[in-house]
């Protein structure tokens, strides 16, 4: 009996949701009436330069919209939505020391600066530096440890980005 009446009210609100076309299940919220972005290539203007870090936040960031909204990216400056960004740091830092005075924690940090421009809706556009920070143990070289460190942080540096573009909470 419960089945019968909480079923056709469930796919209800499941057709309504999926028709107006502005939410989806991943929290996304993308107008209606936009069907283009362009994520530009990341520049790396960070004093020390990883050589792949701009090619994986660029393609994560579009992996990310192309899978979790409607959006199709475009390579042109006439679309809905365009994401320009800049890597400003790719630094490490020491955190913790031993008691001998031995640096015992290291801190890799990476920031980007995205700008973040709407052509549909000018009141969405924004300019913000995200930034993400990873610890190791400092017995660890830096070339030895960034690869999962770079993965770690892009990922969150990339949903940061999503979330303040397209999921308004």
């Amino acid at each position: 009996m419960v089945k019968k009446i909480f079923l056709p009210i469930f796919c209800a609100l499941i057709g309504l949701s999926s028709s107006c076309g502005i939410y989806s299940f991943t929290g996304a919220s993308v107008d209606p009436a936009a069907a283009t972005v362009n994520v530009e290539e990341f520049t790396n203007n960070a004093d020390y330069v990883n050589p792949t870090l701009a090619q994986k936040l660029t393609r994560s960031l579009r992996d990310k919209i192309t899978s979790q909204t409607k959006l199709a990216q475009v390579n042109s400056p006439q679309v809905d939505y365009i994401f320009k960004s800049t890597i400003t740091q790719y630094s490490t830092s020491t955190v913790a020391v031993t008691d001998v005075e031995q640096a015992a924690t290291a801190r890799l940090t990476v920031a980007v600066k995205v700008e973040f421009i709407s052509n549909i809706n000018p009141d969405d556009d924004f300019t913000q530096t995200f930034s993400r920070s990873a610890d190791f143990a400092a017995n660890k070289t830096l070339d030895q440890v960034q690869g999962s460190l770079i993965e770690d942080i892009g990922d969150q540096i990339i949903q940061d980005i999503f979330n303040k573009a397209f999921v308004n909470w």
